[in-house]
């Protein structure tokens, strides 16, 4: 189906509905969501697929009567439960109460400052009947346990950065359904999950979603996932809604399973540690060392013991468990995090002086990276102008736009205006200002559709072959650890549970928490490419 398609099946009983959207920049500039047109009935999934950047997030937040800043709603109406978003009032009575939002970031929907059992009675008290302590507490009590977590005093008593990403994850889904709302927007939600969690967190929604009338608009780069629980589909692309139709993908079987059994042992036709592949610049010498590492936040230990080697030139993928410190570690390595005990050192033999610091972080979320309020040509020109003249700066930010694959026309825009993967790869451009020797990648794929995402890999690849740049990247994609980095790191509570050549842990596991990332891949093929190439 072509054309601006209205995902309406027969007879369904409309709970929201988006007719003629439209939203743009504030300043002026082509939409971003253009002549949007659909239906959410009561009781079903719809399904939002797209790439990055076509107005998937932009087209769930709408039925929150919400736009991000820097964008405006140019023509169109959107109801829910027959009410306006947009409306002040009629937002009062919807959110919370008939609709509630789930996404890809647990920390966004909580607050730091309070305890699990305090955020969630207070949206018990203000979506529910109900007010003694005793009512307030049972119902969060079952909220909790809806969502299989503790549900016992000294869990409600914790803070949120005292519990693991996957946990914090399902508190958000609590309180997303204390009031059992309606409708349910779910924009990504397990996008920053591992491969456990992950696929946990898809069955715990699929039986939220199962039953009942509860609707639901769910926005995912997953296309299995999408096909195994939405009733429809509507596809968009630059802002357009270019198809709509029933899911008819099947849902892959996990082919890790079916070729590998659960104790380990190589996959047909490879042989455990086949291939070595030799990094691109990796004859030069040096590495980032790393001995001995502890980390802690405030009294709780996060890291113990930590010890890696990354070669120069080389990429080293660090993967492990939601809540294993795979991002503490990043930070550690990047100077953001103050060790407790250890050393992390960068040493390279015949490096040229004049280079900046030579660890730098790029940021999961680069959104949060880059201030909202400032062109991407001041984002890039404040690294640039510590060691250039302002002509030099302007031409050398150009150059960098140009390196990670952007027009110098961007330069003008703010990261509102601009797609995720863009975002990211200004991200990129701004750290590669300041010189660095070697780039720690927390995740700086994971809220990416998969054919964006490839092209941020693949632009690292290129970064390493023509900078000569040392790679750290920590990632929950086990398919992009296995065709882009030469070791492995795996991480279990913040230790290294096994490390060594990619082919190796990816295809001779020897602990078991390694097995158990494998075998809840998601049904992707993990079959490490020959690294001899």
């Amino acid at each position: 189906m072509t054309g601006n398609a209205t995902a309406r099946p027969v007879g369904a009983d409309p709970l929201a509905e988006i007719s003629g959207l439209s939203l743009g920049p504030v300043q002026g500039g082509p939409p971003v969501l253009h002549d949007a047109r659909l239906t959410v009935p009561r009781g079903q999934v719809l399904g939002v697929v797209g790439r990055s950047g076509s107005g998937k997030s932009s087209l769930a937040y709408s039925l929150l009567g919400h736009v991000r800043p820097g964008l405006e709603v140019r023509s169109g109406t959107v109801r829910v439960a027959g009410l306006d978003p947009f409306d002040r009032a009629d937002a009062r009575r919807l959110r919370g109460r008939v609709v509630s939002f789930l996404g890809q970031d647990p920390a966004s929907a909580l607050n730091p400052a309070l305890r699990i059992g305090t955020q969630i009675g207070e949206a018990v008290r203000l979506r529910s009947p109900a007010r003694r302590a005793h009512e307030v507490r049972a119902q969060v009590e079952e909220l909790l346990l809806s969502v299989r977590l503790p549900a016992d005093r000294a869990f409600r008593r914790r803070l949120p950065s005292q519990v693991s990403g996957g946990q914090a994850q399902r508190v958000a889904l609590a309180l997303a359904l204390a009031g059992t709302p309606a409708l349910l927007v779910l924009d990504e939600p397990t996008s920053g999950l591992d491969t456990v969690l992950a696929d946990r967190m898809r069955g715990l929604l699929a039986e939220v979603l199962s039953g009942g009338d509860r609707a639901a608009l769910l926005v995912s780069h997953d296309p299995a996932w999408i096909a195994s629980v939405a009733h429809e589909v509507v596809r968009l692309e630059g802002g357009r809604i270019t198809g709509a139709g029933t899911p008819d993908a099947p849902v892959p079987a996990p082919r890790w399973s079916a070729g590998f059994p659960a104790g380990g042992g190589p996959g047909p036709g490879r042989a455990p540690g086949a291939g070595s592949r030799e990094a691109p610049g990796a004859g030069s010498g040096g590495a980032l060392s790393v001995r001995g590492l502890h980390a802690a936040h405030g009294r709780v230990s996060v890291l113990h013991g930590v010890s890696l080697t990354v070669p120069a030139g080389s990429c080293t993928a660090v993967v492990g468990p939601s809540g294993s410190g795979k991002t503490t570690l990043a930070r550690c390595l990047a100077g953001l995090h103050r060790p407790a005990r250890g050393t992390v050192e960068w040493r390279e033999d015949g490096a040229e002086g004049g280079h900046g610091a030579p660890v730098q972080l790029v940021a999961q979320d680069a959104r949060g990276a880059l201030n909202p309020r400032e062109s991407v040509r001041a984002a890039l020109m404040r690294p640039l102008g510590r060691r250039h003249s302002a002509a030099d700066a302007a031409r050398e930010a150009a150059r960098l736009l140009d390196l990670v694959s952007l027009d110098a026309d961007l330069l003008a825009r703010r990261p509102g205006e601009l797609s995720g993967g863009q975002r990211q790869r200004v991200a990129l451009a701004r750290t590669l200002a300041a010189q660095p020797r070697v780039l720690v990648c927390d995740e700086i794929t994971s809220a990416l559709d998969r054919e964006t995402a490839s092209g941020i890999l693949a632009l690292l690849g290129s970064l390493r072959r023509t900078l000569g740049v040392t790679v750290v990247m920590v990632t929950h994609d086990l398919t992009a650890a296995a065709h882009h980095a030469e070791r492995a790191v795996v991480l279990d509570a913040g230790r290294v549970a096994e490390a060594g050549p990619v082919d190796r842990v990816l295809t001779a596991p020897e602990h078991p928490v390694t097995r158990a990332l494998l075998t809840h891949a998601d049904g992707v093929v993990l079959a490490v490419p020959d690294q001899r190439r």
